[in-house]
């Protein structure tokens, strides 16, 4: 039986779940901090042609605007990520 005053247990249950963000709640600094990280991390691809920085800061912002990405914050990681919506 869990005691939710014995600190010694652990409640591994929840805290792997990703918490979703609203990009609103977000100080400007914060928001653009996130999705420029996102951007700028290896591997992510745009495809053939080249955008810069501030072209694809500006996709993700509308694609926030619009609900078609969402910002996922992992306790596990303590990371933030973006993910489309389905």
């Amino acid at each position: 039986m869990h005691d939710p005053h014995d600190e010694s247990q652990d409640d591994l249950g929840d805290s792997s779940e990703a918490i979703l963000i609203p990009w609103q709640k977000l100080s400007d600094h914060a928001l653009i901090g996130v999705i420029e990280e996102f951007i700028t991390r290896e591997g992510t691809d745009y495809g053939q042609t080249e955008f810069s920085l501030e072209d694809k800061r500006e996709e993700i912002m509308g694609q926030l605007r619009r609900g078609h990405v969402v910002i996922e914050f992992s306790p596990e990681t303590e990371t933030c990520t973006l993910r489309r919506t389905r």
